[in-house]
């Protein structure tokens, strides 16, 4: 029999409906300098290529599998803590260090000391996401929660936009070092504005749903994801979604420097706005009318990212095969649109599909395969190819790299069906847990 327990240093109260605004919107803004800590670094990669002396492979390893090695495996552990403990000091904490990571990158002298930066990087966001989806699930119920969720993931977009912004605009005035001072050092005081502000919500109240029990053994929830068809189908499409989307993150600036001639500062602010901009309109927008269609059936939670990539592959591949910077820009507006609403949809899965004190080990599992597969493999893939295509005499490699990483984008919709299969039985069982 599951023990009583209580949280000490949590005062887990219920929180009014204008009070969880003020937490998904502090929590949406950590979750921006979450992705102005990466994108500063996407975007200034040409000269941090040339003024330390990189390949392509270098480059993406630095914002690839060094990174995500470290963010994708200490999520679960952190996760396991967030299901027992006080899920606002672990965000504090994560911030504060990303974000003093990040400042620090602005000192390396060599790639190595860059790599050993970022990978600090990766230590900290760990301790962001899954907290944070587990407290914003215990906010929305089931009916408001994907598109809750889709505004928290607004802070992939704007985090973008900022950090493309932000990264352009300095190193065209004071270099590449002190973009990334300029980022990290605000994510240190808005991390005081989390310890201090940010109330913990009683587990499971919103969907009248009991949160005494003690988490379950790790054993235990392992077994119980195993069970669940839906969510495995579901993780291994947004997988593969992930590793194409996070090549072209990466590497879009770089493409469209080297094909149209440009400078970083030239191109982030149009990437910032259509990544950023336009990629935040679409995962709410997207995100509510997924809420609305899965009233009847949840089967739409899959049907809506399968719908999506299946609408952004032909897009994409014009965008590579534009004859100008403009109409590049023009072909990558509906990629942009639907291309973050698989992250917010995979995290609306993460918190229905399992029990209550499973919610932020399940976000950390996803967070693990999508960050390991998608964010590590993606643009260390790519990067890789790139080389190979050099080596082979293409003077175009990247953009060939590219190319190829749509594949992973078609594979998707088998996997994300599949899933659609047994998604409402198996948010049933999952809503049977404690």
């Amino acid at each position: 029999m599951a023990r009583e327990i209580t949280e000490p240093h949590s005062p887990a109260l219920p929180v009014p409906k204008h009070s969880r605004t003020y937490v998904l919107a502090l929590l949406t803004l950590v979750y921006t300098f979450n992705h102005i800590d990466r994108q500063i670094l996407v975007i200034l990669l040409e000269p941090i290529k040339a003024d330390l002396h990189l390949d392509d492979s270098q480059l993406g390893l630095l914002s690839g599998l060094a990174f995500a090695a470290f963010y994708a495996t200490l999520g679960i552990p952190i996760a396991m803590w967030a299901d027992r403990g006080d899920r606002r000091k672990i965000i504090a904490l994560a911030l504060m260090v990303w974000s003093g990571m990040t400042a620090l990158s602005g000192f390396a002298q060599s790639y190595w000391q860059l790599l050993l930066a970022r990978m600090g990087v990766g230590v900290g966001e760990a301790g962001g996401t899954p907290p944070a989806t587990s407290i914003i699930a215990d906010l929305y119920g089931p009916k408001e929660r994907a598109m809750a969720l889709g505004i928290y993931t607004t802070g992939i977009g704007l985090g973008i936009l900022a950090g493309f912004i932000i990264g352009g605009l300095v190193y065209e005035t004071l270099g590449w070092r002190a973009a990334f001072f300029i980022a990290g050092i605000p994510g240190l005081l808005l991390a005081v504005l989390v310890r201090f502000t940010l109330r913990e919500p009683v587990r499971g109240a919103v969907e009248e749903r009991s949160s005494k029990a003690e988490a379950p053994p790790l054993g235990v929830t392992l077994k119980f994801i195993a069970g669940q068809t839906s969510f495995l189908w579901l993780l291994a499409g947004c997988c593969l979604i992930c590793i194409s989307a996070n090549a072209f993150l990466v590497f879009t600036s770089s493409h469209l420097q080297r094909t149209y001639g440009v400078g970083p500062g030239q191109v982030s602010a149009p990437l910032g706005l259509l990544i950023g901009g336009v990629g935040g309109i679409g995962a709410v927008a997207i995100g509510r009318l997924c809420d609305r269609l899965s009233v009847n059936s949840q089967k739409w939670r899959p049907w809506t990212i399968a719908i999506c990539s299946a609408v952004a592959l032909p897009f994409a591949w014009m965008f590579l095969q534009a004859d100008s910077l403009m109409a590049a820009y023009a072909w990558n507006i509906v990629p942009s649109f639907v291309g973050l609403i698989y992250a917010s949809i995979a995290y609306t899965a993460a918190q229905e599909l399992v029990g209550l004190r499973m919610r932020a080990f399940a976000s950390a599992f996803m967070l693990f395969c999508l960050t390991l597969i998608g964010i590590g493999g993606g643009p260390t893939l790519a990067g890789v190819m790139s080389n190979v295509f050099l080596l082979q005499g293409h003077a175009d490699s990247l953009r060939l790299a590219l190319q190829a990483m749509l594949a992973f984008n078609a594979l998707s919709i088998g996997c994300l069906l599949m899933s659609a299969r047994h998604y409402d039985r198996d948010a049933l069982r999952a809503a049977a847990m404690p």
